[in-house]
């Protein structure tokens, strides 16, 4: 399935958001995710499918001062 991942093009196999994560290798990271412009929480990621051509956003946080 094609979708779009921080802008970039990118291919993947699994459908639901958290397994896609981990596909991605973002594995057990503290981020941030949106699919097409929607926030998505964490406690939510395991029951959001993602389709063909979704937008997938994914920010690690900043630290520092």
């Amino acid at each position: 399935m094609r979708i779009i991942l921080n802008g970039e093009e990118r291919e993947i196999e699994e459908r639901i958001l958290s397994c896609a994560l981990c596909e991605l290798d973002f594995g057990d990271a503290v981020v941030a995710t949106a699919v097409n412009e929607r926030f998505v929480p964490a406690s939510r990621r395991s029951a959001i499918a993602l389709n063909d051509g979704d937008r997938l956003e994914v920010l690690a946080p900043m630290q520092g001062g």
